[in-house]
């Protein structure tokens, strides 16, 4: 990883610095505030652009420890008295100089990957082929543009001998800064499309754009069969702008002369030409995209000496994650979610993917007018109409002013066609009864929010509900809060849709509140906050390996519980080129659930030791039963257990990190167990396990109504099974809620109590799915479609719990997602 003092990054960005004169060392570079991790090492660069001012986070920043920032605006730098600014002109071009500088350091051949597609998968491709004779860095996922690639160079350090970036643009003039960062010694150009072509007058100008990143390269690798693309290169080169070129194709004139392709299905097996020696190899696949790739990597194994070294790995080149999800939908459909944009390409891979999607023969496309289109729009319209006529589509939504203008391209006998405006108009014309049992692909550019559309296709309806006070839970951090040590941060666990009171919205509110983490179980969980904006630290519990990619992704940090999973994320990183990812130890000191038990660190300490792949974030542990005076002596035990392993942590790693055995129980019975954080669970909600909290309030309230009123005989019976034959005639009253609902079903039979117009009543036979019957016979006063309250203030969901022979957690989390949540109060 990249250091420097913070006097020569100073100089470096030719900064005037204002405030404390430090000398700090600063290994970390951040633009966006939810990345923060290494609040010491940070250089904060406030950023502005259209929709938000990087300036505006600096308060927040600061107080999660951040001393140092870039700056072009006049604070009031007294409000931050520990801090220093380096105050600039400009903050991107400060930190496109300081990376530029950091990469004239290096020596070793550095690839430079831009054109229209296939970037990314080249450069991966390249380090898949490549990484066993070399220490590469490169840019992490697609970091191409003119903050990611500055970001991706910082990574370089001396152990590497080998440098993959991607450059990316869209408009004129951006190329010539991204040369000067990247400097390529070894350049490869992909392709020319259409995507992102709105910032250039034509595709030639585009072209010679891109171009620009090779103008300092030793060699150029490219498709020679690109008419254009070979014309401007071969003119660049009549002008001295390249050494030396190595081009492939089937073009008799290329220098790796394609000699034989066949094309099979899932593969594809080339005989190529160079230099009068003969090479044979297979890739596992038949698009013409992945054999393009394909060749760029084994040119530059030409460039590079490798290509010997190389052949036998092409046939296990591996497929890398697509934008595209998978959704179950309403009706019996499937949803191919696609909202990242909406070019031609993007469309036709798209459409690709979806021909794989064979359970419903029934083909549906919700499409938004097309980005970059440059040409004849009528004639791309009709290409658009062509392939979904080929991958039998039969249904096409089209949504945009443009779409209607082209409407024309979409033959009625050929295709059901509807057409808005936008998406609101859609919106409000749209009823999920007219999606049945069919695939849906929804591919739409950013700015038509196409997001709206998916989520109705998917939603769930249902009367009953949970109401959660707001205001309840910010007075039960407060109380906890106000029992803290100074300096004692808290990790608030969202975990179970924040124990059935929603993820979103309770994340939202603790964020407001500046607390220091969030804790979900599992990766999914942190994706949803993540899209709803929830900028805090998140650390997941439970990780799984083919999640690793959403961690990364999400900037979500994994509890690492065993050997196994440590080496599996280990290696994971070690792929991607990533270094100094934040990890959470769990330690077992008596839980025996999930955790690094005492005698199996050594391994441990020796794998996050090697070199700079881990940055240990926390050390934690779980106290088994801190809520019980008896078990005092056992949490002491776990404690001495927990220090004892920390010490050993401390010891090899070399540097500090946060250390929290403290759970709800625990922060008020054993306050001298905070350590430097706690965990708050249940509590936040109003529950306190240790009996020790008075002041807590409950803050979930789950209501419903009665469906129906029957006066019933004495002798018959009431639910399944006959379980309750009534003695005496009755009134009783079904009620819209079930176990479905998550309404245990042990509470039937009047061992549970609901709360109606200021009358306790009781339950009635047997609980089913979706309704519960209690008996109101006393109280006349009860009507259909009163409400009921189910548990809250009235009713408390401890006695509920109580009586189902459970603990509140259980009820809490039971509550089914189908049950809406509402919030209120703060």
């Amino acid at each position: 990883m990249a250091g420097y003092q913070s006097s020569e990054i100073q100089n470096l960005i030719q900064a005037r610095s204002v405030g404390r004169n430090s000398s700090d060392f600063l290994e970390h570079l951040l633009i966006d505030s939810r990345r923060l991790v290494f609040p010491a090492s940070t250089l904060f660069f406030a950023i502005k652009t259209q929709k938000r001012d990087g300036h505006q986070y600096i308060e927040e920043l600061y107080r999660r420890g951040v001393r140092n920032f870039v700056v072009e605006a006049q604070l009031e730098f007294d409000q931050f008295p520990a801090a220093q600014f380096f105050l600039v002109n400009n903050v991107v071009q400060a930190l496109q100089a300081l990376a530029a500088s950091h990469r004239k350091k290096f020596l070793f051949p550095v690839i430079g990957i831009t054109g229209s597609n296939g970037k990314t998968i080249i450069k991966e491709w390249l380090n898949h082929l490549l990484q066993h004779s070399f220490n590469i860095v490169r840019s992490p996922r697609s970091f191409n543009s003119q903050l990611g690639v500055p970001l991706s160079i910082w990574q370089m350090e001396d152990a590497n001998d080998l440098g993959i970036f991607e450059a990316g643009i869209s408009a004129e003039g951006e190329m010539q800064k991204l040369q000067e960062i990247v400097a390529p010694t070894i350049g490869i150009f992909s392709n020319i499309g259409e995507a992102h072509s709105e910032g250039f007058k034509s595709i030639a100008d585009k072209l010679a754009e891109k171009l620009v990143l090779f103008k300092s390269s030793q060699f150029l690798v490219y498709c020679k069969d690109q008419v254009l693309v070979d014309e401007m290169i071969q003119k660049k080169i009549e002008e001295g702008n390249f050494a030396e070129i190595i081009s492939w194709g089937m073009n008799i004139g290329a220098d790796i002369n394609i000699l034989e392709k066949k094309v099979g299905s899932g593969r594809t097996e080339i005989k190529a030409s160079y230099k009068n020696k003969t090479y044979s190899f297979a890739i596992p696949y038949s698009d013409p995209a992945a054999i393009e790739n394909a060749m760029h990597c084994f040119a530059v194994a030409i460039v590079l000496g490798k290509a010997d070294e190389v052949l036998a790995q092409m046939v296990d080149l591996p497929p890398l994650s697509m934008r595209l999800e998978i959704k179950e939908g309403q009706n019996q459909c499937t949803l191919i979610n696609d909202s990242y944009n909406a070019d031609l390409n993007g469309l036709l891979s798209a459409l690709e993917f979806m021909g794989l999607q064979g359970e419903q023969e029934k083909r549906t496309v919700i499409l938004s007018d097309l980005t970059g289109v440059v040409g004849d729009a009528a004639v791309i319209y009709a290409t658009i109409a062509a392939h979904l006529k080929e991958k039998k589509v039969s249904r096409i939504v089209g949504i945009g002013k443009t779409f209607i203008d082209h409407a024309n391209a979409f033959s009625r006998e050929i295709f059901q066609v509807e057409l808005y405006s936008s998406t609101d108009e859609f919106l409000k014309k749209f009823h999920s009864s007219s999606f049945r049992n069919e695939v849906i692909l929804i591919k739409g550019a950013r700015s038509f929010r196409f997001e709206r559309i998916s989520h109705l296709l998917e939603r769930k309806v249902h009367q009953t509900r949970l109401e959660i006070d707001l205001a309840a839970i910010t007075q039960n951090l407060k109380a906890y809060k106000g029992i803290l040590h100074p300096g004692t941060g808290i990790m608030v666990m969202v975990k179970a849709f924040s124990y059935g009171a929603g993820s979103y919205e309770v994340a939202n509110l603790l964020q407001f509140h500046q607390v220091e983490y969030l804790a979900v179980a599992y990766v999914d969980e942190g994706v949803e906050l993540r899209k709803a904006g929830i900028r805090l630290p998140i650390m997941v519990m439970n990780t799984e390996a083919q999640a690793f990619p959403e961690l990364l992704e999400y900037n979500l940090e994994p509890e690492i519980y065993s050997v196994e999973i440590a080496n599996l994320f280990y290696q994971y990183l070690q792929g991607e080129g990533i270094s100094h990812f934040p990890i959470h130890i769990k330690l077992d000191t008596g839980m025996h659930r999930l955790g690094f038990e005492p005698e199996t660190l050594a391994e441990l300490i020796k794998l996050i030791g090697k070199g700079h792949t881990f940055k240990v974030q926390s050390v934690f542990t779980h106290l088994v039963a801190s809520e019980d005076p008896k078990e005092d002596a056992f949490t002491k035990r776990q404690v001495a257990a927990f220090d004892t392993c920390c010490e050993q942590i401390q010891a090899s790693l070399g540097y500090s990190f946060l250390r929290h055995a403290a759970n709800t129980a625990a922060i008020s019975r054993h306050p001298n167990l905070q350590y430097e954080m706690v965990r708050l669970g249940i509590g936040l909600y109003g529950v306190d396990p240790g009996n020790s909290m008075p002041d807590l309030i409950e803050s979930g309230t789950l209501r419903t109504t009665i469906s129906q009123i029957k006066d019933v005989k004495a002798g018959e019976s009431v639910g399944y099974g006959r379980k309750a034959i009534l003695t005496n005639d009755a009134r009783i009253a079904t009620i819209r809620i079930g176990y479905a609902d998550g309404y245990p079903r042990n509470l039937g039979n009047g061992k549970g109590t609901v709360w109606i117009n200021g009358h306790l009543v009781n339950t009635v036979g047997n609980v089913c799915m979706d309704m519960t019957m209690v008996d109101i016979t006393d109280y006349p006063s009860i009507n259909l479609n009163d409400e009921v309250v189910v548990f809250g203030q009235e009713n408390s969901i401890q006695k509920l719990a109580s009586a189902a022979q459970t603990i509140p957690y259980e009820i809490m989390t039971g509550i089914s997602q189908r049950v809406p949540r509402v919030y209120f109060g703060e």
